[in-house]
């Protein structure tokens, strides 16, 4: 496996905004890289480790281009036993490159996933736009990632639970790639 320091396994957590998925993973005592192209965001997300007192857990915390990023440690040979992602449905880079999420998603989960480990456990797409829904989701990652390292792929929507009636509002999807 592709483990980091000590063993950690490591995560790659991309888009990363205010950190959620990279305070979960430091509680696990993984190994984390978080990137994301907004600098107050990242900001954000340290406060966040600190104020969950896991500001000592291994992480790097980078404001970069997602895709600039992967392509940089695709030429680094580094890797990454999980990676979670959570793509805006638009967006600009910190030099100004534009992210149209109907028009890169495909490519880039393609990339990211050659940066995964020779033995990875998992990758998550999360996405609130509308139009992706779960199945083109799950779609994208068994034609990327379960392509090239078998597993399985679930997905779901994203939703927000009404208290009158119980029902779920329907706000995004997710997709997981999983080895098992």
């Amino acid at each position: 496996m592709g483990c980091g320091e000590n063993g950690q396994v490591k995560v790659l957590n991309l888009f990363a905004y205010t950190g959620g998925a990279t305070i979960a993973a430091l509680s696990e005592d993984a190994a984390v890289v978080h990137v994301d192209a907004s600098k107050g965001m990242v900001a954000y997300a340290k406060e966040n480790a600190v104020a969950s007192g896991l500001q000592d857990r291994f992480c790097r915390w980078l404001v970069d281009d997602c895709e600039k990023f992967i392509e940089r440690e695709i030429r680094r040979g580094n890797k990454y036993d999980i990676i979670i992602m959570d793509p805006p449905s638009y967006g600009r880079g910190p030099g100004g490159e534009v992210w149209q999420l109907e028009d890169k998603i495909f490519d880039f989960v393609d990339l990211a996933s050659q940066v995964l480990s020779d033995n990875p456990m998992m990758v998550l797409i999360n996405s609130y736009t509308t139009g992706l829904s779960p199945s083109v989701m799950s779609y994208i990652l068994g034609s990327t990632v379960s392509k090239k390292y078998g597993g399985k792929v679930t997905c779901d929507e994203i939703g927000l639970m009404t208290t009158d009636t119980g029902m779920a509002l329907p706000c995004g999807a997710s997709a997981i790639w999983s080895q098992k």
